[in-house]
């Protein structure tokens, strides 16, 4: 009998649609607005929340926070959106989505941010200008690389064992390659942050949760707010997850270790 592709089903991608947390939710709406925004003549939305590095002072610091949302065109805006809505959605569910505010509106939007003005700026002396949610894209490849290689360090092509920690690199490369007008460098620095945060280093930043407790409870969130994750929601614990078990060699194979997919991105451009 012949092999049949999957079909594409409406009603479970409505479901999907339908279980995005909160926060997921808030920031594909933002996206969808500052495009809109970016129809009109009379304000030019990307000049203003664009990251310009020469723009950057302390006047314009909101810029380390808009650059994310903020999109060239609509194709930008739309593939952007698709590739950050599963990475996004996941990582709400696992950290709740007070500490999902907290870590895109805080360092995992502000650290890749200063890496690109510190190169760029500093010493690359240009002033290319970005903007796009690739920058979280990446951040989130980064962790989820980091994630998946504590529970599986290699992938195997051939007799060839690969760290599964690079495999964002080469979606990287790809990327550069094939979409026009990519930073390298922006994504790059956002990959370079991702790994930090999978590693665990920037757990620090990370409000301790008896304080988002006391402001759950204290403002009833998971009773007024709908789709909302709350810190004892979370469905695998703030940092990641531990493997429960180890395959055994014999299921695998010798010297073999399963490919886990990880993702896909848009263009983090000028």
């Amino acid at each position: 009998m012949a092999p049949t592709l999957p079909s594409f089903n409406p009603a479970r991608l409505r479901s999907y649609v339908f279980r995005l947390p909160l926060f997921t939710r808030a920031i594909l709406l933002a996206i969808l607005v500052f495009w809109v925004l970016e129809l009109q003549s009379a304000w030019n939305v990307v000049a203003w929340g664009g990251l310009v590095p020469k723009e950057v002072g302390f006047g314009t610091m909101y810029r380390l926070n808009t650059y994310p949302l903020i999109h060239v065109n609509f194709l930008h805006a739309l593939f952007n959106a698709l590739a950050l809505t599963p990475l996004m959605e996941r990582f709400e569910a696992e950290n709740g989505t007070l500490v999902t505010l907290a870590m895109f509106f805080g360092p995992l939007s502000t650290l890749p941010a200063a890496l690109y003005l510190l190169v760029e700026r500093g010493i690359l002396r240009s002033n290319i200008a970005v903007q796009g949610a690739s920058v979280w894209v990446f951040v989130l490849l980064g962790v989820e690389a980091m994630k998946a290689y504590r529970a599986n360090p290699y992938f195997s092509i051939s007799t060839v064992q690969i760290p599964t920690w690079t495999t964002p690199l080469f979606i990287l490369v790809c990327v550069t390659a094939l979409v026009p007008n990519t930073s390298f460098l922006g994504h790059l620095c956002a990959l370079g942050v991702g790994y930090i945060y999978g590693l665990g280093y920037l757990k620090i930043l990370a409000p301790p949760e008896k304080i988002l407790r006391w402001i759950e409870g204290k403002l009833n969130l998971l009773g007024r707010l709908p789709h909302y994750v709350s810190v004892d929601q979370k469905t695998f614990g703030r940092y990641g997850v531990l493997p429960t078990s180890t395959p055994s060699s014999a299921s695998l194979g010798e010297g073999s270790v399963p490919m886990t997919f990880l993702g896909s991105t848009q263009r983090l451009g000028p």
